[in-house]
């Protein structure tokens, strides 16, 4: 017999400072599994037209997964909902560390914050116990100064911290919430919604625990997946030695590694500031793990000026190296050190930076712009440290950066030197040389995203299966199975890196064993079909069109001119057709009556 799944949403009205409680209803949880599903179930219930993303009408919501906190591999993931600042659309935003599980321990499943405070607070949740207190001596100090002043003062033993730093209270559009001091919600500007309400901080403190239905066959099932995580290759030991940046080389070597703001695929940098020589220079002391992750790919770093932090990962270092023509790993690192004092997304700060030196090269930008600030040449190590806190604090041209590189570029009058998809910046991986990843890259619900369906997995490294990356047929269908695939991970709680060992038949199984429903393999992807439209969905009703489930111009047209990729284009046309079909959806883009009845939308 299924077990009823019912989860609890927290509400709290800043403006009113009015809490309720409510309960979730089985049909919904059912429907939506929890995480990401039932955050833009939420969010799509409360947004009915096109808002601005700094109104109070933008619900700010923190959602945890059935699995969040359970004993699952990675089970410590949450994710941050709203309409961003930065695309006008759906934001969702995942972060690891240790504060999602210690939400899931105060009883509550979900936090939804409305309106805006008078004056800036923070919100401590003691099990059922809530409290809006005064922040005013905490707004201007960073995510550490916040953290540390929260643990040390809540009166909680051993809370959790949830905060944004400068970034998030001046309304930076790439603006991010940092839990732990080095975890992040990190991209679509949820820190400057939550900025915008005058929202510093969440401390959580919980003694509950939610077990699973049958707990004994569910630890069984857990010590499975473990296994097949420590024995996998990358899970079981380039993610724990390298960590993320195992894949500098790599995507280098396969000629997708985007260079000075996408310019080319190949980075004659790369060896001095990959993984290997965050190894081999001693700036790495050791790895870490978020909640109850036997992958542990985190960095812990010390660097020869004895600044110490976590990071840079692949995509931020990236983000500060090959995309700014940067090879100086110290300058890379206290880059990305900064993002997470001051609460920013690594890749559009890095990546904006990189949009501005070529404005700047190309004489867009002109030194009157720069207000005594360095000179943006691709390459200047000075350049990505010291625009990285302009933006931060809005100062001189980080006024303009701050608005990310789409608003940067059309303000200058070359808006085709923005290298975003629906506003949000490109990662780390250029499309041109991975022709699944660029169809994925163009109907992102988010933007610009390699999370929503990572197609490096089977195109570059060959899980689970080796793809040719320059082919374009079926690469629908693939496109189709990661998305919903990914929606559902997310959903669950999990860690999107288990994904490179484990399939769909594994977690099915850990989420039919904790919550004691009974899905079928069909109705699982059944729900990630059905979250995926719903975003579609929202997103339709926030504006979006056909014409903009594309890629830079760039992207499409200039060829790439070295490397193993060379003479390659993103060849898009030749995919879309065919996944709006695959999709069940009209050639506008757009789901038909006979989808959404299917998916009981």
């Amino acid at each position: 017999m299924e077990e009823k799944m019912y989860q609890k949403i927290l509400k709290i009205d800043l403006s009113t400072g009015k809490i309720e409680k409510e309960q979730i209803s089985h049909e919904i949880s059912k429907n939506f599994i929890g995480g990401r599903g039932i955050g833009t179930y939420l969010i799509n219930s409360m947004v009915n037209k096109k808002i601005s993303p700094f109104s109070e009408e933008n619900p700010l919501i923190f959602a945890t997964g059935p699995l969040t906190g359970s004993a699952a591999p990675t089970g410590g993931r949450y994710m941050v909902l709203c309409i961003s600042p930065l695309t006008n659309f759906i934001a969702c935003s995942n972060s690891g560390g240790m504060f999602g599980a210690e939400l899931k321990k105060t009883g509550f499943d979900y936090l939804c914050f409305t309106g805006k405070a008078k004056r800036p607070v923070y919100v401590v949740i003691n099990n059922e116990k809530v409290e809006i207190k005064d922040a005013q001596d905490l707004w201007g100090k960073d995510t550490h100064e916040t953290t540390d002043f929260l643990l040390e003062n809540s009166g909680l033993k051993n809370p959790r911290v949830a905060c944004i730093g400068p970034a998030g209270e001046n309304l930076v559009r790439f603006a991010c919430v940092i839990n732990d001091k080095h975890r992040a919600a990190g991209r679509s500007g949820v820190g400057a919604v939550m900025g915008s309400k005058n929202l510093k901080a969440i401390v959580v403190k919980g003694s509950k625990r939610d077990y699973a239905r049958n707990q004994e066959r569910f630890i069984e099932t857990v010590k499975a997946k473990v296994e097949k995580l420590n024995s996998h290759p990358v899970t079981g030991e380039a993610l724990p030695k390298l960590g993320t940046k195992v894949l500098d080389n790599i995507i280098n070597e396969h000629g997708a590694y985007p260079t000075r703001n996408f310019q080319t695929g190949i980075f004659e940098g790369t060896e001095e500031i990959s993984g290997e020589a965050l190894v081999e220079k001693k700036y790495l002391k050791k790895n870490k793990g978020c909640y109850g992750c036997p992958i542990k790919c985190g960095r812990v770093t010390e660097l020869p000026t004895k600044n110490r932090g976590e990071g840079p990962e692949y995509e931020s270092g990236w983000a500060f190296g090959a995309a700014t023509g940067v090879r100086d790993l110290i300058a890379i690192t206290e880059a990305n050190y900064l993002c997470n004092l001051y609460g920013l997304d690594t890749i559009s700060t890095g990546v904006t930076i990189a949009c501005a030196m070529e404005l700047y090269e190309k004489g867009f930008i002109k030194k009157s712009d720069l207000n005594s600030g360095p000179s943006p040449n691709f390459g200047s190590s000075e350049s990505i440290v010291y625009y990285t806190r302009a933006l931060s604090f809005r100062e001189g041209l980080g006024d303009k950066l701050a608005e990310g590189s789409l608003r940067l570029s059309r303000e200058f009058g070359a808006p085709e030197l923005s290298m975003s998809v629906k506003g949000q910046e490109l990662p780390a991986y250029d499309p041109r040389g991975v022709q699944g990843q660029a169809l994925a890259y163009a109907t992102s619900n988010r933007g610009g995203c390699h999370v929503r369906a990572y197609l490096i997995a089977p195109e570059v490294l060959g899980i689970p299966e080796k793809l040719d990356p320059q082919e374009t047929k079926n690469k629908a269908n693939w496109v189709k199975i990661f998305q919903d695939l990914t929606a559902v991970i997310d959903s669950m709680g999990l860690c999107l890196f288990t994904s490179f060992a484990l399939g769909a038949e594994d977690y099915l199984e850990l989420l039919n064993d904790f919550i004691g429903c009974n899905y079928s393999m069909d109705e699982m992807f059944k729900c990630g079909e059905r979250i995926w439209n719903l975003e579609r969905l929202l997103n339709m009703k926030l504006g979006l069109t056909k014409e903009m489930d594309t890629l830079p111009e760039r992207l499409l047209k200039d060829a790439l001119s070295e490397g193993n990729q060379k003479g390659n284009v993103a060849r898009l046309d030749e995919m879309l057709p065919e996944y709006y079909e695959i999709r069940g959806w009209d050639e506008n883009g757009t789901p038909k009556s006979e989808k959404l009845k299917e998916l009981g939308l």
